[in-house]
This record gives C-alpha cells, structure tokens and sequence, in this order.
C-alpha cells in the first residue's frame, strides 16, 4: 500500500504548451512571480520553498474545492476514513520520515500496522482458513524469491546491467506463483505495495526499496478525525495566510481554477482556466498527476510554426522539449519527443481501498487479527483485507484493497454489483450465516478525470536517464509530483520531498541565473 502525495492538482486538458517567437529582438523579463498548478503535496511543498526563498509573488491554481489532492478524507458512516493515503510509510529507520515527524508533531491519530500473524489469517477460496503450517510454507517461498530478487537487483545496478521485472526474477529462481494461496501471498507482497504486477514493475527500481531501507520498515495507519490531510494544511499555513479560525483566505491560493492552457514565451508564460481566466507569470511549476498527464499527450507535429499544447477531451498538438542536462542548446524536434516517450512510459497506477460496514462483527478480533487474505483462483481478487477495530473501535467495519484491472473493472460496474462479490467471498471465509452490510464506500481515483490514477509506479524499460526527462524543466515550465520523486516515487514523502527539489532548482534559475537544468525552447 502507498501512501499517496499524492495531489489534487488543477488539470491539464491540454497540457503544455510552448510558442516559440522567433524575433530577434531581446525580450524584457518580467518579474520573478510562479503560478504553481495543484495544490497537492508537492505544489504546496514547492510553494512553500519558493516563498521561503524569498518569491513570494506566487499564484497557486487547484482545480478542486479544497487542497490536499489524493491526500483525501471523508465521512463514512459516520466515521472519517482515508479514500487515499492513509500509511506513513518508513519509519523506525536511522532516517527519519519526513511525514512521521509532522504526523508527530500534529498528534495525529495512528496505529502501526501488524501482518506478523497472515500465516494464522489466510483464507482458501471455499472451506475456510488454511493451517497455519502451509500458509508457513508460502510466506516462507515469497520471502525467498524476495531476498533472492533484492541480491540481484543489488548485483545488477552494481555491475550497469539492463534493468529486468519481479516476476522475470522470480522465473530466475524458478518458483513463479501459480497456486492460489501463492498468488495471494505475491499480491500481498508487490501488488498491495506497487498497485501493479510484478510482470510490470522494475526490479532495480524497488528491490530493495529505499522507503524501507532509509526510513524503517514500520507502517502507521492513519485514522485521525481531523484527516491525514491536516498535514498538507499544516505546510500550506506556513506561508498562507489564516483568518482568526484557521481557515485560509490567502488570495495567492485560487480554487476551482482547472487550467486549460499554459503558454510559453521568451518572456514568460500564460496560464488559462476553464473559467475564461487568464494569469501570466515568469515561471510555473506544473504539479499535475501523471496520469492526467497520460491523457492529455497525442501527436508529435514538426511542422507547426510554434510549439504549442491546446485543445479540448485529450489532444495535445505540438510537441516537449527534452531535457539534456547538459546546455541549454537548440535541440532537434524528433528528439524533442523524448520528453512525451518518457512520460508516457512511466506508469499510473491504481488502487481502490473499499470500505464496509456491517450490523455487527462476525470475523476474528483481538491480537493477530487485523490483516487476513483470501486466497482465490484469480489472482488479486478481494485479496488483502484488513478489519478496522483498532482504528475505529466499535465501527464494525472492514477494508478490502483491490488494484490495477480489478479496480478499473470494479470502478465501471454498479456499487451493488461490487457487494454481491464482496459478500460472495466473505461467506466463503467466514460461512452463509452473515449479516449484508448496512453501508458500502468505493472511491473512483481512475475515472475521476483530475487524478486517472492513484500513485505512480516504475514499470520495466524506464532507465534513469528517461526518469530524468520526465521531471526536466523545459525553459519557464517546471514539473514536480511523486512521479517526479526518484528514490520515493508513489509516496507521500516523495511527493514532500519532489516539491522542494524542483522548488530548489527553480529558485537556482531565477536568483542565480543557473539554468543548465532546462531546456530552452527554440528562439529564446
């Protein structure tokens, strides 16, 4: 599971766009103001470090009513629960967590998560819990094919070699999963951490995991009335301004503000919204998710006079500039596609936590039995549960974590159709004599058009020098997310972290004039 910056972030329809004027005539800088797009994490972090910085002179647009992005509570049967990241993951480690210090420091309400006992909690298709003493066996096998895959991922990028997927290591050691409770225990271990497969995901790339090797491997679960979100409104009141109850009525932050265009010149860029408005700015950081970012590319066109991004429903005409890191030089426009390639090559991934309320409990409480898994034929199926006792004593409730295709399929079929499955399975654990649930809660990140995902995750075939086209700047434009986080992608310390990095090189070009970062478009 990640937790997510995860940011609910002002889309782009049309993402990028960069007019080239070809005059010879030297433009006049404006001053140094930044229009931040999304006020998730990572734009409220990067907004942060600009003003810190002393460019106060900013204009933060969010889509949404509120900030936050997929950092995200609701109310649910009477309970606030977390629809997006809901874990500090990392602490306990000779680092400390970013996170886990203002988590601390809020006093928020958490509870570390323990799966010490699955090998008591694993549940066959029909007939009840296996015993513990096979379940033993296969945890034992995943954590073998797991050491085995982290020495080799270690060995690889030691040596420079090509980078391969989980599941062709796990082929290495010839102990690919394909029994049911296998399957369950693998999905548990890559697919309720990654939200996808271990087909997909790269193995250099999150064996070991720098989450867990820098920050500790403990897990605290969120479940504070106040909203895991207290955190991002916690930074943003640090340089927004508050009315007497704490409410933000800073002007520089505007809601409901989708942006529509964004334009590039030798001078500056313009940004416009759905809503007819237009800003111009020196510079803008683009916290945008990457996954509406994979909508809303199309067609490389040489032959335009300008580079330019517009249009409306998912068309992009023109083209991106790709980073070099080495000058600001003219680059050729069929290397400019680089740029799009490398966004489109990292994956958004998806992950759908589904929560549950019942008349009254009629599975395991007590010590050893907040996590169990259901071991199915179809591998991911209602698989990692996890009953909320602890959290919300009392609630009678559960927490079922699909991902990928199943929460894409899940997503597009009747919330009733979702319960008949989800009780279809909780009989086969735990009998025909249950009670229907009095309240269901399926969150829809993937078809709700400003996130079209969760969190990010690094598939195969996406080397570092790819990744670092993806958060290049191209001359005024600037990109930050946890996508654009190297070593803590998908989570929401590296959404933290990815706002301050891609502040931090902003304010080197506009305080410094260091520019080698970016890539400057043709004519400037």
């Amino acid at each position: 599971m990640r937790s997510m910056e995860k940011s609910m972030m002002a889309l782009l329809i049309v993402v990028i766009a960069v007019r080239i004027l070809l005059r010879g005539a030297t433009a006049v800088e404006p001053s140094p103001t930044v229009i931040v797009v999304g006020a998730g994490m990572s734009g409220i972090s990067a907004a942060k470090t600009l003003v810190a910085a002393g460019i106060k002179n900013i204009i933060i647009l969010e889509a949404t009513n509120r900030i936050g992005g997929r950092i995200c509570k609701t109310n649910f049967a009477g309970m606030s629960v977390e629809i997006g990241a809901n874990w500090v993951e990392g602490v306990g480690g000779n680092e400390v967590n970013p996170i886990w210090k203002m988590v601390n420091k809020l006093k928020l309400r958490t509870f570390v998560s323990d799966y010490d006992n699955l090998t008591a909690n694993t549940y066959k298709q029909v007939g009840g819990l296996y015993k513990k003493s096979e379940a033993q066996t296969a945890f034992d096998a995943a954590d073998m094919r797991s050491e085995f895959s982290s020495n080799i991922s270690v060995s690889m990028s030691a040596h420079r070699q090509e980078d391969i997927s989980i599941l062709t290591s796990q082929r290495l050691t010839n102990q690919v999963p394909y029994t049911p409770i296998d399957m369950a225990v693998d999905y548990y271990t890559y697919d309720y951490e990654f939200a996808e497969p271990p087909r997909v995901t790269s193995l250099q790339n999150t064996e070991p995991l720098p989450t867990f090797s820098n920050f500790g491997e403990d897990l605290y679960f969120v479940a504070d009335p106040k909203g895991y979100e207290t955190v991002v409104y916690y930074i943003a009141k640090q340089f927004l301004t508050t009315d007497a109850a704490g409410v933000i009525t800073d002007p520089r932050l505007k809601l409901h503000k989708v942006v529509t265009e964004i334009q590039q010149s030798p001078s500056g860029v313009i940004v416009k919204t759905e809503d007819g408005s237009i800003y111009r700015a020196a510079y803008v950081m683009v916290s945008v998710i990457i996954g509406v970012l994979h909508t809303n590319l199309i067609n490389f066109h040489p032959d335009l006079p300008d580079v330019v991004y517009r249009g409306a429903t998912n068309r992009l005409w023109g083209t991106v500039i790709q980073n070099s890191a080495l000058s600001c030089s003219v680059l050729n426009p069929l290397i400019n596609q680089w740029k799009i390639l490398a966004i489109y090559q990292f994956d958004m991934a998806v992950y759908t936590k589904i929560f549950i309320k019942f008349p009254y409990k009629f599975w395991p409480t007590g010590n050893g039995t907040e996590f169990f898994l259901y071991a199915h034929e179809k591998r991911g199926y209602y698989t990692v549960w996890q009953q909320l006792e602890r959290a919300y004593p009392g609630s009678n409730a559960l927490l079922v974590t699909v991902t990928d295709d199943e929460s894409r399929r899940i997503e597009q079929q009747p919330d009733s159709d979702t319960k008949k499955e989800i009780m279809e399975v909780l009989r086969n654990m735990f009998g025909k004599n249950i009670p229907e649930p009095t309240d269901i809660l399926i969150p829809r990140w993937w078809s709700n058009r400003f996130y079209k995902g969760t969190f990010s995750n690094w598939p195969i075939g996406v080397n570092r020098f790819e990744y670092d086209q993806i958060r290049a700047p191209v001359g005024r434009i600037y990109f930050t997310g946890e996508h654009t986080s190297q070593h803590y992608n998908g989570y929401v310390h590296g959404a933290y972290l990815a706002g301050i990095d891609a502040a931090k090189i902003m304010i080197r070009c506009i305080k410094e004039k260091d520019c080698k970062y970016n890539v400057m478009p043709k004519g400037t």
